[in-house]
C-alpha cells in the first residue's frame, strides 16, 4: 500500500534514534530524544493551497530536520510514518 500525500503534506520516516552518548553510556528509552531527523517518503502536489500558491522544495529521499513536535504520526504496514505539512520541514540535510 501507498500513501499519497495531498496539497503541502510530506510523508516521512524518522531515522533511526541515538542510543548511547558521545561518552559510549547506553541511554535507557525513555531517556532518548525524540528524532527531529527523517528522510522523505512522499510528497504532494503542493499548488493552491489555504488560497496561496505553494511550491513543493523537498523530493523524495532527501534527509530533512522537522519540528520536534510536529505532524501525525500514522502506521501503514507495521511501518511508522509522520505526516507533516511541508512548512513544519526546517531544513534539508546534504
Amino acid at each position: 500500500m501507498k500513501m499519497k500525500p495531498l496539497g503541502d503534506r510530506v510523508v516521512i520516516k524518522n531515522l533511526e534514534a541515538q542510543e548511547t552518548t558521545k561518552g559510549g553510556i547506553l541511554l535507557a528509552g525513555s531517556a532518548k530524544e525524540k528524532p527531529v531527523m527523517a528522510e522523505v517518503v512522499a510528497v504532494g502536489p503542493g499548488g493552491n493551497v489555504d488560497g496561496k500558491e505553494v511550491k513543493m522544495y523537498v523530493t523524495v529521499g532527501e534527509k530533512v530536520i522537522y519540528s520536534k513536535y510536529a505532524g501525525t504520526e500514522v502506521k501503514l504496514d507495521g511501518e511508522e510514518y509522520i505526516i507533516v505539512r511541508q512548512s513544519d520541514i526546517l531544513a534539508i540535510v546534504e
